[in-house]
C-alpha cells in the first residue's frame, strides 16, 4: 500500500500563512474553495477571491472579492476585457480582518442588491507597516474568534 503525504505549504513569512488561513475561513463561509484565491505578497498585501456568480446590476460581469491590509474587503466586477476591476463597494468596519460571517453577509447583501451594508469610499483601516505587524493583526483576530467560540 502506498501512502500519499501532503506537505503543508509554507510561505516566506508567517504573516502570509496567516493571510491564507484567514482566506480559508472566509472562503469556507462563502462556500468556495481556496483554489479561487490568489495572494499578492507586495506591500500592501492583497488577495483576490473569484466568486462564481453574477450581481443583479451587472449580470454579464464576473464578480470578485478583493482584500488588502489597508482597506479590508471590497466587491468588484471585471471589465469586459477581463484585465481590470471596478470596485463597487467596500465592506468597511473597524478592522481589515472582520469575521468570515460578516464577509458572508456582505456578499449576501451584494447578491440581493442591498446597499445598506458597505460603503462606496475606501476606508483607511490601517497602514501597511510590514509583515510582522500584519501577522499581529491576524493573530489578534484569531484570538478574538477563539474567545467568541468559548
Amino acid at each position: 500500500m502506498t501512502a500519499t503525504l501532503t506537505m503543508p505549504v509554507r510561505h516566506p513569512h508567517p504573516a502570509l500563512d496567516a493571510v491564507w488561513g484567514y482566506l480559508a475561513e472566509v472562503t469556507g463561509a462563502l462556500g468556495v474553495g481556496l483554489e479561487s484565491c490568489t495572494v499578492d505578497h507586495d506591500v500592501p498585501v492583497s488577495a483576490y477571491v473569484a466568486l462564481d456568480e453574477r450581481l443583479p446590476g451587472h449580470p454579464d460581469r464576473d464578480v470578485a472579492l478583493l482584500w488588502d491590509e489597508i482597506h479590508g474587503w471590497a466587491a468588484a466586477i471585471e471589465t469586459h476585457s477581463g484585465e481590470d476591476l471596478i470596485v463597487l463597494r467596500y465592506l468597511g468596519g473597524k478592522t481589515v480582518v472582520p469575521p468570515p460571517a460578516q464577509v458572508s453577509k456582505f456578499v449576501k447583501a451584494l447578491r440581493e442588491d442591498d446597499h445598506r451594508l458597505g460603503q462606496l469610499t475606501p476606508p483607511s483601516l490601517r497602514t501597511a507597516s510590514g509583515l510582522a505587524d500584519l501577522r499581529a493583526v491576524l493573530g489578534r483576530r484569531t484570538r478574538s474568534a477563539l474567545r467568541e467560540i468559548a
